[in-house]
C-alpha cells in the first residue's frame, strides 16, 4: 500500500515542480498594485488636510526615501533628519499604519495557510481554532496589569496563543483529531478565553487603556506608528521564511499520514513546528492589530480558488493578498463612517462572514482538505 501511495504522488511532486507559474506573477503583481494604490488612499487622509500631490511629492521624496538616517530613525527610534511639515506627518504618523496592516495582513493570511495545511481542515485558522483568542487573552493581561512587557508584545502572544492550541488539540484528540472535533474544541477554547479577557476589565482602573483594549479586541490600526513596527517586522520576517521554506512540507502533509510517512517525513515533528511557525505569525499580528476576526481563514481559500492548492504557490499568494486586502479593509474601516473610524476587525468580519456563508453553499460539504 505505501509504495502504491508512493506511486502515486510522484506524479503530483513533478507537477508542482514549475510552482512559479503565470498566474501566480500576475496575481501577486495585482496584489501589490492594490497595496499601494490603498496605502497611498490611506496617507492622503487625516486631520491635516493634505491634497493627493502634496502626498505623492512626500511620498516619492528621495531625501527620505533613500536616506538612511531617516529609516534608521524609522525603524530603530533614533533621531529622525529634518523634514518639511507635510513629510513628517505623511511619514511619521500616516506611512506606519500601511507598514503595520501590511504585516499583520501577511502573517494572518500565512498562518490561516500553515493551519489549514497541518490539520488538514479547510476551516481551520487563528480565530477559528482558538489561537486568536489565547493570544488575545496574553496580550491583554499584558495591556492591563503587566504594562512593563509591552516590548515583548509578540512573544507573550505567541506564548498565550500556544498554550490555547495546545488545549485544542488535547480536547480534540481521540486516537487523532478530525476536522468536525477541531472547530468544536476551538469554540470551546475561544469562549473559555473571551470570558477571562472580559474579566481583566475589572481589573484596569484606568479609563485610557480600557478605551485602548476594547479598540485592540475588536481589531483597530487606529494610532498605530513605527514603535508597532519596529515590535513586530523581526518576528514577522522570521515566522514568514520559515513558512515560505515549510511549503513543501505543507503539500506532504495534505497527501495524507501514511504518504509522508513514506516519503520519510517525521509527521508529528513537522506539524508541531509548522504549528509553532503559524502561532508566532498570529501572535505578530494580534499583538499590533488586535483581533482580526475571519482574516486567516479567508484569505487563503481566496488564494487557493484564484491559483490553486499548491503550497508553494498558496504561501506566496497569501503574502501578498494578505497585505492587499488588509490595506484595503482599513481604508474601508477609515472612510466608510466619514469621520469616525471603524475598527478594521469590524469590516473583516462583515465581509468575511458572508464569504464564509458563500463558501458553505458552494461546496456540498466542508471540513477535511
Amino acid at each position: 500500500m505505501a509504495g502504491s501511495n508512493s506511486a502515486e504522488t510522484q506524479p503530483i511532486v513533478r507537477d508542482q515542480e514549475g510552482w512559479l507559474t503565470k498566474p501566480l506573477v500576475l496575481f501577486c503583481l495585482t496584489s501589490t498594485l492594490i497595496t499601494v494604490a490603498a496605502g497611498f488612499v490611506q496617507v492622503s487622509f487625516g486631520s491635516y488636510s493634505t491634497t493627493f500631490l502634496e502626498v505623492a511629492r512626500a511620498v516619492t521624496e528621495p531625501t527620505i526615501l533613500f536616506n538612511l538616517d531617516a529609516w534608521n530613525g524609522f525603524l530603530f527610534g533614533t533621531e529622525l533628519p529634518e523634514m518639511e511639515p507635510i513629510e513628517l506627518i505623511v511619514w511619521n504618523i500616516r506611512v506606519p499604519r500601511v507598514f503595520v496592516a501590511i504585516i499583520a495582513g501577511a502573517t494572518l493570511a500565512i498562518s490561516g495557510a500553515i493551519f489549514q495545511a497541518v490539520t488538514r481542515n479547510e476551516l481551520a485558522s487563528p480565530f477559528i481554532l482558538g489561537v486568536s483568542a489565547g493570544a488575545g487573552f496574553a496580550v491583554l493581561a499584558t495591556l492591563v496589569v503587566f504594562s512593563g512587557l509591552a516590548p515583548f508584545l509578540p512573544f507573550i502572544a505567541a506564548l498565550g496563543g500556544t498554550v490555547a492550541f495546545l488545549i485544542v488539540y488535547v480536547i480534540a484528540w481521540k486516537n487523532g483529531t478530525s476536522p468536525v472535533r477541531l472547530v468544536l474544541a476551538g469554540v470551546i477554547v475561544n469562549m473559555i478565553f473571551q470570558s477571562l479577557q472580559q474579566g481583566l476589565f475589572f481589573f484596569a482602573d484606568d479609563l485610557g487603556i480600557v478605551q485602548t483594549a476594547i479598540a485592540w479586541l475588536t481589531g483597530s490600526l487606529t494610532g498605530t506608528g513605527w514603535g508597532e513596527v519596529r515590535i513586530a517586522i523581526l518576528p514577522a520576517v522570521l515566522a514568514i521564511v520559515i513558512a515560505l521554506a515549510g511549503s513543501r512540507q505543507l503539500n506532504l502533509l495534505l497527501l495524507g499520514e501514511q504518504t509522508a510517512r513514506s516519503l520519510g517525513m517525521r509527521i508529528e515533528l513537522v506539524r508541531f513546528s509548522l504549528s509553532a511557525v503559524a502561532i508566532l505569525a498570529a501572535s505578530v499580528a494580534i499583538s499590533v492589530a488586535g483581533i482580526v476576526s475571519f482574516f486567516g481563514l479567508v484569505v487563503p481559500h481566496i488564494v487557493r480558488n484564484t491559483i490553486g492548492g499548491d503550497y508553494r504557490q498558496l504561501m506566496v499568494g497569501c503574502l501578498f493578498a494578505g497585505p492587499a486586502l488588509m490595506v484595503t479593509a482599513d481604508v474601508g474601516a477609515r472612510l466608510a463612517l466619514g469621520g469616525t473610524q471603524m475598527p478594521v476587525g469590524v469590516v473583516t468580519g462583515l465581509l468575511g462572514g458572508p464569504y464564509f456563508l458563500y463558501l458553505m453553499r458552494k461546496q456540498r460539504s466542508m471540513g477535511e482538505l
